[in-house]
């Protein structure tokens, strides 16, 4: 019996005694009993009547691997070499990482269920609930080096902001790698991150792998345990699919990675800066040890942030860069 398999059961919205459970998946009572408190571990409620029995409190819609796929248009499932889609993984940029140590992976997606070892950047733990997210990754060999992939985790964000705009919601994107969402007053709340990385030459052949982390839902249990405002796509459009939305995100990303390198960041720049969350505004830089106020102007061709302190004009590579708003 997998996680899986009794969430498919329980997510019909009627009612399942443990005996009816049982039979359907070939153990005991008990046994259901024990898979119903892991389910609480994740994150995952479920109720208990008695004379009715279990049901899921809200209904979960698990990763359909063939509906995915089958709601690609016809180029980018050309592209596609193989989607996974796996229960658990320690974090699906991990999994593909070992893909390219096989001596494949290249075009191939891992979305999961969940993780336990999910990553954001700077070493950040990616927190999400289980079946209750996007978290998935996607494997791409280049032939032109590092030196042609200048801005790609921006390019990213736009791909995510406009399939996200496609459903409905109100986003903005805060340099380097993160999407917020905009509520009905202005504030703004994370909604999804970006993880890049790369393996080859400045110059030469190399890998990527780039990780995106997407609130679809988030329990309240959840949001208590992340140190920043957070949103979830629930929040705004909560009758989104989270098939339907994995499969404009896999397909969007697919076209870019077909053509980045050849197109590079330029065509994504006016993009980006349209969503900027703080154009115009005061930031707080931190980099490195060193903090001060600066006017964000928005990205470059490259990707880098342009920052006016004082009247100097200043370009943010990346690195050990974050920033904020200025209260």
């Amino acid at each position: 019996m997998t996680t899986s398999e009794l969430i498919r059961l329980l997510s019909d919205g009627d009612y399942h005694s443990g005996e009816q459970l049982g039979k359907q998946l070939g153990v005991s009572r008990t046994a259901i009993w024990k898979q119903l408190k892991k389910l609480e571990v994740l994150g995952i409620s479920s109720e208990a009547i008695k004379g009715l029995g279990y049901r899921l409190v809200s209904p979960i819609e698990l990763l359909d691997g063939p509906r995915i796929v089958s709601a690609l248009s016809k180029e980018p499932r050309q592209h596609l070499a193989r989607l996974f889609v796996e229960e658990s993984v320690t974090s699906t940029n991990s999994f593909l990482r070992e893909r390219f140590a096989q001596g494949v992976g290249h075009a191939e997606i891992c979305i999961a269920e969940g993780q336990s070892a999910g990553r954001g950047r700077r070493g950040r733990q990616w927190l999400s609930a289980w079946g209750q997210g996007l978290t998935f990754s996607i494997a791409w060999r280049f032939d032109g080096g590092a030196v042609t992939l200048k801005g790609l985790s921006l390019a990213i964000g736009v791909v995510i902001a406009q399939v996200l705009e496609q459903h409905g919601l109100r986003v903005a994107l805060k340099w380097p790698n993160d999407v917020l969402m905009l509520s009905a007053d202005g504030e703004k709340r994370k909604l999804a991150g970006v993880l890049v990385e790369l393996n080859g030459d400045v110059s030469g052949a190399c890998e990527i792998v780039a990780g995106i982390g997407l609130n679809i839902v988030l329990p309240s249990s959840l949001r208590e345990q992340l140190d920043q405002p957070v949103a979830a796509v629930a929040d705004q459009s909560p009758r989104v699919s989270r098939n339907i939305l994995a499969a404009g995100l896999i397909e969007a990303l697919l076209s870019l990675m077909a053509s980045f390198e050849k197109d590079g960041f330029g065509a994504w720049q006016k993009k980006w800066n349209q969503r900027n969350a703080y154009l115009g505004c005061a930031i707080e830089v931190t980099q490195n040890a060193q903090r001060y106020t600066a006017i964000d102007e928005g990205v470059d061709d490259e990707g880098n942030l342009c920052v006016r302190r004082d009247n100097e004009l200043l370009r943010l590579v990346g690195g050990e860069i974050s920033l904020r708003a200025r209260s």
